[in-house]
């Protein structure tokens, strides 16, 4: 299957005759088997199945190597939630000593993860602007760097990254880069294809599509070698005493990093999404293509409607040619970027609450990316508890609202605007 579109429905599951054809919710903890040989095996990572639904579960399974396809690694696992994914992309490397360096344009709970409980636990970091220079982004590595961390496109302030720029660095450095793809999906950007070497998603975003199923993924390119640069790296290149001393590398080549994320991380920290959960997603992810077609086109109207407004001061969006990532978006996301459009109403806090609270379509939610319009004034709720100046120095207006598109018809999403800024 070449086309990814196809891929979005066929991936991952191939029942047999007499199977149900929708991947079917295997709703168990736990798996039968006749001798403790087989059991055993599973254990010592020699065999395949499934033993026990932290580690593994068919439906979990099914739906990650649906995934995998998309983004086109060789492996990949599927967590509780996006904030999860994102913390053991980095624990499956890492260790209390370690440093990371990471685009400071990231979505504010992974901040606070890094900045805050990962500081905690004894993993540095040091933030800087993704569009500094390659010779900038160099100057942060140290010798404890064990890997770089972005965004494709950060939520909530839509920069674009140069993918390239930032694998280049990583790999000069001798370290992997891992690069949030949540907002562009593998439908808009092909991280792997520009040098990244680990995807991570919140699914709970486009790729559900539903605002059904929280979740998350980490998704292994296999292009990195470990063994290359195995001093930085010893939990995957020398013997692993909790499996009798086995070496990934060794036993799963391109896979290690993978494999490690399952027998490592989802065993012992157990932040594994539910088959029920995964069901949902594979349901999402069955008409993604269509959906992120849908959510960049109307997008891109309501972006346009919002530039030629009178009582618009700004907007923010990759698509039009005015803005500064238009060039990187052609780039990298050729397709489109995604669905969500920020823009400042004259008038400021005020005015932007007024907007917001006289929307009818658009609902008022702490969402973004998924079928339906939403909308929210930041600077009033999720991010009140800051000072205008504090707001401003983390790129947030006290006019700004941002505006999640969905797949309604665009005319009725414009004309909700319209009637809502009529108001002020």
């Amino acid at each position: 299957m070449s086309h990814i579109n196809t891929k979005c429905i066929q991936e991952g599951y191939t029942p047999k005759s007499g199977e149900p054809r929708v991947v079917p919710i295997a709703q168990s903890t736990t798996f039968k088997y006749d001798t403790a040989q087989e059991i055993a095996q599973w254990f010592n990572l020699s065999a395949g199945g499934f033993a026990y639904t932290r580690l593994a579960n068919p439906t979990v399974a099914a739906v990650a190597a649906k995934l995998t396809a998309l983004e086109g690694g060789v492996g990949g696992v599927l967590t509780a939630s996006g904030q999860s994914a994102s913390l053991m992309s980095i624990l499956n490397i890492c260790k209390s000593g370690d440093h990371v360096v990471c685009s400071a344009s990231l979505y504010g709970g992974t901040y606070n993860l890094f900045n805050k409980t990962m500081r905690d636990m004894g993993i540095d970091f040091t933030f800087i602007h993704p569009d500094e220079s390659y010779e900038k982004i160099c100057e942060s590595f140290k010798e404890n760097t064990k890997l770089v961390f972005t965004e494709t496109l950060s939520n909530p302030n839509l920069v674009v990254l140069d993918i390239g720029k930032w694998s280049r660095a990583a790999h000069a450095h001798g370290v992997p880069h891992i690069t949030d793809n949540t907002f562009p999906t593998p439908i808009n950007c092909r991280p792997f294809e520009h040098g990244a070497d680990i995807v991570v998603h919140s699914t709970t975003k486009y790729l559900d599509g539903h605002a059904c199923s929280l979740g998350g993924a980490i998704i292994d390119s296999g292009n990195f070698d470990w063994n290359a640069h195995s001093d930085k790296f010893p939990g995957l290149t020398e013997p692993e005493e909790t499996y009798h001393g086995l070496v990934y590398t060794e036993n799963f080549g391109k896979a290690a990093y993978a494999i490690k994320l399952t027998a490592h991380m989802l065993r012992d920290l157990g932040a594994t999404m539910s088959p029920q959960n995964a069901f949902l997603l594979n349901l999402g992810l069955e008409t993604l293509f269509l959906r992120m077609e849908r959510h960049c086109q109307n997008a891109l109207q309501v972006a346009k409607y919002l530039e030629k407004h009178d009582k618009v001061s700004w907007v923010n969006f990759p698509g039009l040619e005015n803005n500064p990532y238009y060039k990187l978006a052609n780039q990298y996301m050729p397709g489109g970027t995604c669905g969500v459009v920020a823009f400042g109403v004259k008038g400021g806090r005020e005015a932007g609450v007024k907007v917001m609270e006289a929307m009818k379509l658009a609902a008022i939610v702490v969402h973004v990316a998924d079928a339906r319009t939403c909308v929210l004034h930041p600077a009033s709720t999720t991010h009140r508890q800051l000072s205008d100046q504090a707001l401003a120095d983390a790129g947030i207006g006290v006019d700004l609202l941002r505006m999640s598109i969905g797949i309604e018809h665009a005319d009725d999403i414009i004309a909700d605007i319209e009637q809502a800024l009529a108001q002020v």
